[in-house]
């Protein structure tokens, strides 16, 4: 994985299956559970940041975009 130090955060538009998002969303409020007002206290959209960056990270996307091949 990257060093945290050689990462910047950048914003972007990118699609995922509607099963990903909602997946995300059910799995991140079954992690928090509810609080003692049945409230869930989970940000689900920085919970899909997190979980894109993970997989971008696990997966060596570095890699993946020195590959000419991909510009396709």
């Amino acid at each position: 994985m990257s060093d945290t130090n050689n990462l910047i955060r950048i914003n972007a538009t990118v699609e995922i299956t509607i099963k990903s998002l909602q997946t995300i969303v059910e799995n991140a409020k079954k992690k928090v559970g509810k609080d003692n007002r049945g409230i869930y206290r989970v940000d689900t959209a920085d919970k899909v940041s997190e979980m894109i960056s993970k997989f971008l990270q696990e997966n060596d996307f570095e890699t993946y975009v020195m590959d000419l091949n991909h510009y396709d």
